[in-house]
């Protein structure tokens, strides 16, 4: 995927949706790349839009931390 994708392209619910999945699948003993994998599938995302989602929740201690 070319040019620059800002997290906020999405709604902060879909992005929150992504990020429980991603932790989810850690939490089911899925690596951390496997589980980034998953949610690029699942939701038609890159790995980039993934891990600037992932950093958001983490900065903002989203569920399920």
């Amino acid at each position: 995927m070319s040019g620059q994708w800002c997290n906020k392209d999405l709604p902060e619910a879909r992005r929150r949706e992504i990020f429980r999945m991603l932790v989810g699948g850690q939490d089911l003993q899925m690596g951390v790349a496997e589980s980034r994998l998953m949610v690029c599938e699942w939701f038609g995302v890159n790995e980039h839009q993934v891990r600037q989602i992932e950093e958001e929740g983490l900065d903002r201690e989203w569920p399920p931390l």
